[in-house]
């Protein structure tokens, strides 16, 4: 049976890409993946997300891992999927939303931080549990839910860096998501694309550190 999560796996980090405008998105997600990072999740804070996703996915096609973030309706799960997007992530875990994202086809990764709400994304199906706002237990939080949970495909997002990425890993993570030290919000207002294209840089290099 093929790994659903390959691509994912692959990836190793995903930027959670947030912008005020399509083309700020864009430019922010060229810039990463010049960087090394070819993961983006352009979230549904980004104006017409799915466009950016759709246009994203033309340039790059296979060379990078495209989907949506903060998706809060099965609308957006839809038409995100119509765009293209291969993978949809929430912040959270509500039944009638996940299984609408179950049903486009995508990879599906569904927010939770209790191991109560772990157990309610797995008992879902979903793909992914997405661990957020990580950056409230850290590594070691992470590690303590592997107790539980030994198989369960778990990705931190909030918190994680370059600089503590190989623990994140060392504590089972499938993937990360990273926010803030890598698509940095205040760069992209300013359009600073050397900083994201640095910042990328950095995450690519602690991820082949990591993954050698």
């Amino acid at each position: 049976m093929p790994d659903r999560l390959a691509r994912t796996r692959s990836a190793g980090v995903l930027a959670v890409l947030r912008a005020p405008s399509p083309e700020l998105a864009l430019d922010a997600a060229e810039a990463i993946i010049r960087g090394g990072v070819t993961g983006i999740e352009v979230t549904y804070s980004t104006p017409d997300a799915p466009a950016v996703i759709r246009e994203l996915i033309a340039r790059h096609g296979d060379a990078a891992l495209v989907g949506a973030g903060t998706v809060t309706t099965p609308e957006q799960a839809e038409r995100a999927a119509e765009a293209g997007a291969e993978f949809l992530v929430s912040p959270g875990t509500l039944p009638d939303l996940t299984r609408a994202m179950l049903g486009t086809g995508r990879v599906v990764m569904t927010g939770a931080l209790t191991p109560t709400e772990v157990m309610t994304a797995l008992g879902l199906g979903v793909d992914v549990v997405k661990i957020f706002p990580a950056s409230l237990g850290g590594p070691s939080y992470l590690g303590a839910l592997r107790g539980p949970f030994p198989d369960a495909p778990l990705m931190p997002t909030g918190g994680v860096s370059p600089d503590n990425l190989a623990d994140w890993f060392a504590a089972g993570a499938v993937a990360v998501g990273a926010g803030g030290d890598l698509a940095n919000g205040a760069s992209i207002k300013a359009a600073d694309w050397a900083d994201l294209e640095a910042r990328a840089a950095r995450f690519s290099a602690s991820l082949a550190a990591v993954r050698p």
